[in-house]
């Protein structure tokens, strides 16, 4: 078990999954607007082994997708992090970071202030050399989110999770190396 990374924002604090997360992350995991640029809602059971794989990457590497708190309310709010992928992708091996908030804390900032001190996690502390970030193409959101944070865009690929045929599988790959972020 490694030595747990937990951090705080202005705003956010990034920490280790309990419990509590699980019903708050099944309610954000079946909303149709959050889930939109996926293949489908996650039922209850998905989204809690989800949130147990989340937790156990975590206790077993320090850091990973951490459940994101308000601090001003403690609420459960999503998730933002960094994390090694688990399906074999044109740029694997890598380390990716990503996000996934509930829909009625869009449009505030909190992506990319708790994505900017993950970045830092993974520099700094992490010692990576590159983080990756991708999106289907049509996630104009996302991807400004990941332009906010200094990436670059580096191509497109097809993702091998997303069904063949579907609209969702194009993605953009983008890029931020340590040394990009430095200077």
């Amino acid at each position: 078990m490694a030595e747990l990374i937990e951090v705080e924002t202005k705003r956010l604090r990034l920490r280790q999954w309990n419990l509590a997360d699980r019903e708050p992350f099944a309610v954000l995991n079946a909303d149709p607007r959050v889930m939109e640029f996926f293949p489908a809602p996650l039922a209850r059971a998905e989204s809690d082994a989800m949130a147990d794989r989340c937790q156990l990457l975590i206790e077993e590497r320090g850091w990973g997708f951490w459940a994101a708190e308000s601090k001003a309310t403690r609420e459960f709010i999503g998730f933002v992090g960094l994390h090694i992928p688990s399906a074999e992708l044109p740029f694997s091996p890598c380390v990716e970071i990503g996000w996934r908030l509930a829909f009625q804390h869009w449009g505030k900032g909190f992506a990319s202030e708790a994505a900017k001190e993950a970045l830092r996690v993974g520099f700094e502390l992490l010692g990576l050399k590159e983080i990756v970030s991708f999106a289907t193409v049509g996630n104009f959101r996302s991807r400004a989110v990941m332009e906010r944070l200094g990436m670059q865009e580096s191509g497109t690929f097809e993702h091998p999770q997303v069904p063949e045929g579907s609209g969702l599988r194009q993605h953009c790959l983008y890029r931020l190396s340590h040394e990009a972020r430095a200077a």
